[in-house]
């Protein structure tokens, strides 16, 4: 197993007991004082206020889930869609045009990604939020205004695509921000829980997408639903935007990004504390981590990806369920798995994210195809107990997703860092999911295709787990510990010689001169403040 450390930044921090000048030993001139990081002191430590602290968490968790809802409506309405917006939509053709469609938004996602990484960087975490928020909900809400192929021929097509590129442009930015903003504001010792809650509030969007859609299938039946009742769930994501919205704009910005800005501003920190970095940068010096990122993503995501978005379309064109049935069986599974979320991730504040990442990619391993293969049996008890599985599978994985992946970058460049991995991973194998699988099913009438491509795609998951570094009660890179308690923080400074996940050296403090006798091992400054 590697080492459980974080990955340090590229260049050689400035602390490392050199000269500042070093041209001053060849020039005969005096050489410069060598320079350290200072010990920890307690005003160092972030206590994090629980009222400040619930806020942010529930602010991120219900515009999150306001967001889900928007964009998981759609794949519950994929059938529905291709038979509105394509030629020959009764046909196969109309529904791989609509899973196409579906693809296409998650196109652009990286170039969401870079804009909205790039912004959050440089403005913050809490005002971008605010911005993909607005547009995710107009562009849900232009869907419901759209006329049909039936009335103006392929521009309905060309305008459904214009707007989900609109909202995948969106998404690029959101769960990047999201799962940064949350990590940044947890104490370190409870992020897996913390963070986790948003997953939670991206599930429970997920399924209220669904009864929303199932009640009004049931309600209105296919001939009403074809004619308008489609209409109403996009046009919900109105006023669900701006409650999500109202909620963002009353969050304010992580402590660790505006620890990082005073520091910035602070000509004692000036050293030791980075500026955002551009994106070549960012790649040149993260690829390790970003690639190892990616691939536990795309592990993630096609688990998660094909439970939501792509399950409804599978139990209807493989299954043979109604549209209702297909809907309405997803539902219980989401709930449960809402609520199974957090307690993986308290789970991984335990015993460390990795182990718990590790039962998420065996079940899919070894429990995949099983569970494809119940879904085939055709009775309601067996297809409930084989999504069962993969919401298992989901809950491992994506629980900890949302606190193991800033854990991989410094603070400085977190949010553009994972703009580019999540994004791309989801891009290419996350969104696309649904339809490399019904194409699969298409081209081979192998109704098991989806189980194979799940489980392909969580063996190189299994090999990121293997090579991420462990993060749980540990700062992220580049930030200052936090804590609960200003107990808990004196105990967490006095113990810093001993403590084996305390990173002095990822942290933002300032560089003091190293006296001479410091090399004789005594120690000239006290710990503690």
């Amino acid at each position: 197993m590697p080492k459980d450390t974080h990955p340090t930044p590229p260049a050689a921090a400035p602390d490392q007991g050199v000269p500042a000048d070093p041209g001053a030993a060849r020039s005969g001139r005096r050489p410069a004082l060598k320079m350290r990081k200072r010990k920890l002191r307690v005003d160092d430590v972030n206590v994090v206020e629980r009222p400040m602290l619930r806020k942010a968490v529930g602010g991120t968790v219900v515009g999150n889930g306001m967001e889900w809802f928007d964009f998981g409506i759609y794949g519950y309405l994929a059938v529905t869609m291709g038979q509105l917006f394509f030629a020959g939509g009764e046909e196969g053709s109309g529904l791989l045009g609509s899973l196409a469609v579906f693809a296409a938004s998650f196109v652009v996602r990286p170039v969401g990604g870079l804009v909205f990484g790039r912004l959050g960087d440089r403005i913050g975490r809490q005002r971008t939020l605010a911005l993909t928020m607005i547009m995710m909900a107009a562009s849900t809400f232009a869907i419901g205004l759209l006329p049909t192929y039936a009335a103006i021929g392929g521009w309905a097509t060309v305008l459904l695509v214009l707007c989900r590129l609109v909202q995948g442009f969106s998404t690029g930015g959101e769960y990047a921000g999201a799962t940064t903003f949350v990590s940044e504001y947890a104490p370190d010792k409870r992020r897996g829980f913390l963070a986790s809650i948003l997953d939670t509030g991206s599930y429970l969007g997920f399924a209220l997408g669904a009864v929303v859609v199932a009640v009004l299938q049931l309600g209105l039946g296919n001939e009403a639903m074809l004619a308008w009742g489609w209409r109403i769930p996009f046009l919900l994501a109105g006023p669900l935007g701006l409650i999500g919205l109202y909620f963002r704009m009353r969050i304010e910005e992580s402590p660790a990004f505006q620890a990082a800005q005073d520091a910035q501003e602070d000509k004692t920190k000036a050293a030791v504390a980075e500026g955002p970095k551009t994106y070549r940068q960012i790649i040149a010096g993260y690829w390790r981590p970003i690639v190892l990122a990616m691939l536990l993503v795309a592990a993630g995501n096609t688990v998660g990806y094909a439970l939501t978005s792509y399950m409804p379309t599978y139990l209807q064109q493989t299954m043979g369920y109604d549209a209702f049935q297909g809907t309405l069986l997803t539902i219980p599974v989401l709930v449960l798995l809402s609520a199974a979320i957090p307690l993986t991730g308290r789970l991984s504040d335990r015993i460390g994210r990795r182990p718990v990442l590790l039962v998420g990619s065996v079940i899919t391993i070894v429990l995949g195809i099983p569970a494809f293969l119940l879904i085939g049996v055709g009775q309601m008890w067996a297809t409930l107990l084989g999504l069962a599985i993969l919401g298992a599978a989901t809950a491992f994985y994506v629980g900890n997703l949302a606190s193991a992946l800033p854990a991989l970058f410094p603070t400085s460049s977190r949010y553009g860092s994972m703009g580019i991995a999540y994004n791309f991973a989801v891009a290419i194998f996350g969104g696309t999911t649904p339809l490399i699988t019904q194409s699969l099913i298409q081209a081979t009438g192998n109704e098991l295709m989806p189980a194979f491509y799940l489980v392909i795609m969580s063996v190189f998951g299994l090999f990121a787990i293997w090579r991420i570094p462990e993060s749980a009660k540990r700062p992220l890179p580049g930030c200052m510990p936090s804590v609960d308690t200003t107990a808990e923080a004196r105990e967490l400074v006095a113990g810093q010689d001993s403590n084996p996940l305390l990173d002095v050296d990822s942290m933002p403090l300032p560089l003091i001169p190293v006296p001479a006798a410091a090399h004789a091992g005594r120690r000239l400054e006290p710990a503690v403040s």
